[in-house]
């Protein structure tokens, strides 16, 4: 019960310090989450027709919840991707000249992990909206009644899945911004520098 109330804590810390974030986020930033979204939200709408085109055709008609996860995994990789873009640091470039240098190889490894999951929530999303049976790879694999049968009932799956992991991933990166996690320490070792701390 412990672990489980230690980690919903964390949740929640996370996603406050991410508001925080966003809140301190600059009209470069604004602007470039605005661009992002909608050309996430145009590239999947229209390759899953979402948006009605000439270029693709969807045998099946979107179920009710294609369109809101559409939506929200758009806006949600649209703030992932605007967290890339550098906020306005005339202000004070020493001081910001000094923290990035002090978190450079922190913010690579949260980078690269926040960038891979987005990236698979994205995916993810792409199969979770198409027509299950106009996606090459289901139909390959399964076949069209093996796409109606298995496929379609598991888009929803996919769908919550993509909108988790771009969440997550939106969650660490604006944490990040904010405060940075210190290495896990092993106990004894954790005990020695407290000790050497305090003295």
């Amino acid at each position: 019960m412990s672990w489980l109330y230690q980690r919903s804590a964390q949740v929640v810390t996370s996603t406050r310090l991410a508001i925080r974030a966003l809140k301190a986020w600059r009209v470069r930033q604004v602007i470039a989450a605005i661009v992002a979204a909608l050309l996430v939200a145009l590239v999947i709408g229209f390759a899953t027709v979402l948006i009605p085109n000439d270029l693709f055709t969807r045998d099946i008609p979107p179920t009710w919840w294609d369109h809101p996860v559409w939506i929200i995994t758009s806006v949600l990789s649209g703030i992932l991707i605007a967290t890339y873009v550098r906020p306005d640091t005339s202000a004070a470039p020493e001081a910001t000249a000094a923290r990035t240098s002090a978190n450079a190889q922190y913010d690579s490894a949260r980078q690269e992990r926040s960038g891979k999951l987005g990236m698979l929530g994205g995916f993810l999303a792409w199969f979770a909206v198409g027509c299950p049976v106009c996606n090459k790879i289901a139909l390959l694999i399964l076949g069209y009644s093996g796409a109606l049968t298995w496929f379609a009932p598991f888009q929803p799956v996919l769908a919550v899945s993509a909108m988790l992991l771009t969440g997550v991933a939106v969650i660490w990166r604006l944490k990040g911004k904010v405060a940075c996690s210190m290495p896990k320490q092993p106990g004894k070792d954790r005990r020695k520098n407290l000790a050497r701390s305090s003295s």
